[in-house]
């Protein structure tokens, strides 16, 4: 075969296995711990749902990165998730992927910024979940927000509205939905802990230790939970 024919042939393959690239291929990736990968490959989509799983992707990522690092990884899922959330509207992961990065930002804000993050996280929660109601992930989100909040005074309650009685409902619709997803009952956990209720959360992370691990996230998860587990006892 000339070289010139080769050369276009093999061209033609590589165009041709790029376009049959899908979501569930970058979501693979991410599954693998190949965050940077599976941003790229879902971000080249080009639609909502590559925009957040991209935005997962980086914000997934940051716990891998060094500690100077972490606000521009949030940052980049932020932006993502707003250029999904431009690319549909109606799309609830775009909405939940904002919040998810909003709230880790907060992190490294000052009060006021933080307030106006916090305000921004409820608003796309509660978006994400008036679009798809079994949302799961929004629902433990949310749960956090509350314990989060309620954890830091009177002051951020009252200027957030956030309530302590509105941990439990979200993280046992979220649990409900999907129970045995691990991670939300570790994150069920944490959010007990803000509360300095430590039997509930040694609890939770005695369930969520009995579930398989699977993904290098998951794994990860399993490791970081059997030790807080163990400083429980």
């Amino acid at each position: 075969m000339p070289k010139r024919t080769l050369l276009m042939t093999l061209t033609a393959l590589l165009i041709g296995a790029a376009a049959a690239a899908d979501l569930p291929d970058a979501q693979a990736l991410l599954d693998q711990g190949k965050w940077q990968e599976a941003a790229n490959l879902a971000g080249s989509f080009k639609t909502a749902e590559g925009y957040a799983l991209a935005a997962q992707a980086y914000t997934l990522g940051a716990a891998l990165v060094p500690d100077n690092q972490k606000k521009a990884q949030f940052q980049q899922a932020q932006a993502l998730a707003r250029q999904g959330i431009a690319a549909d509207a109606n799309s609830a992961n775009a909405h939940f992927e904002l919040a998810r990065a909003d709230g880790r930002l907060a992190q490294y804000s000052g009060i006021l910024q933080s307030l106006g993050l916090a305000g921004e996280v409820k608003r796309e929660l509660d978006t994400a979940i008036k679009l798809n109601k079994n949302l799961a992930g929004a629902y433990v989100a949310l749960g956090l927000w509350h314990a989060e909040l309620t954890a830091k005074g009177f002051i951020t309650t009252q200027a957030t509205g956030a309530r302590r009685d509105q941990i439990a409902p979200n993280f046992e619709k979220a649990i409900a939905l999907e129970p045995n997803v691990a991670s939300h009952k570790m994150e069920y956990a944490n959010a007990l802990l803000l509360q300095n209720n430590k039997a509930a959360a040694r609890e939770q992370l005695q369930k969520m230790v009995t579930i398989p691990a699977v993904t290098f996230w998951q794994k990860r998860d399993l490791e970081t939970s059997k030790a807080k587990l163990a400083s429980l006892k």
